[in-house]
């Protein structure tokens, strides 16, 4: 069901670039995965949209959480009276984002049911494409790309040096990976305030895994980048690249909303007070 839903539209049309872009499997990846990032890109907007609000009253949500700190039936509903307000879904856009999750694992199954082995590479294809997008007998799928074989890892063997070494495509994806989680870094000074101000074992909790995202999720990029095809490298590194383009325009606009908010809030105190 999974495959027939998801794996085989996804490899036909991954083929259909490969046809289209003259037979370079490299280039088919790149193409095909921006072409379906922009696909999917309403799907994430509605997410994107929550996650501007949320951000736009983080001053109010702390100052919630401070002040409610001890009785957690009232923070509960304080929050929710604030969600109501701003007219706030807290889950709004999570289905529709968990869908776009669950086609970019159909898209890794396809590349792992193809290139993750050379041998066999046209019967592995054909065996999810459609009669009209099927190789011919005896038809060989391009797999070089600069200076790639898509099917192997991007990694560099020197006599001198004992242990392969990273090629340019893995080290980006690692990079990129790295600045997507760079950007979280203001999230986690907030969950570091709010640990310090709390005595909750999970707001600790939370701003350890954060600080902890910055560095092991790029390493991870990295070792597994050396193991996977360089195909998958490229593929993660749009799709990496595209997120993290959306993600920086979210955080930057949901912080300029944020400290305009924070400058609102700070005037009435003043005004209050005098």
């Amino acid at each position: 069901m999974f495959t027939t839903i998801f794996v085989q539209p996804l490899a036909n049309g991954l083929i259909l670039f490969y046809r289209l872009l003259g037979n370079n499997l490299g280039l088919a990846i790149i193409v095909f995965s921006v072409f379906l990032r922009f696909v999917l890109n309403p799907l994430t907007k509605p997410y994107l949209e929550s996650m501007k609000k949320m951000k736009k009253i983080a001053p109010q949500l702390e100052k919630i959480k401070a002040k409610f700190k001890e009785d957690k039936v009232k923070l509960a509903q304080a929050q929710a009276e604030l969600y109501r307000q701003n007219k706030i879904n807290p889950g709004a856009g999570c289905l529709p984002y968990l869908l776009q999750i669950v086609i970019f694992i159909a898209f890794f199954n396809v590349f792992t049911r193809t290139i993750y082995s050379s041998e066999n590479l046209t019967q592995k294809f054909n065996n999810l494409l459609y009669p009209p997008l099927k190789f011919s007998q005896g038809e060989i799928v391009n797999t070089k790309f600069l200076y790639l074989d898509v099917t192997k890892p991007d990694v560099f063997k020197l006599n001198s040096v004992p242990f392969p070494i990273p090629g340019p495509v893995v080290i980006l994806a690692a990079l990129v990976q790295f600045w997507s989680s760079k950007l979280m870094m203001s999230s986690t000074k907030v969950y570091k305030k709010e640990a310090k101000e709390t005595k909750e074992v999970s707001d600790d909790l939370q701003a350890s895994m954060q600080q902890s995202m910055l560095y092991t999720f790029p390493l991870m990029t990295l070792f597994f980048g050396m193991k996977f095809p360089s195909g998958l490298a490229l593929y993660w590194v749009v799709f990496s690249l595209i997120q993290f383009y959306q993600q920086y325009d979210s955080s930057k606009i949901g912080s300029l909303l944020s400290r305009f908010s924070l400058l609102k809030s700070t005037s009435n105190d003043k005004a209050e007070k005098k």
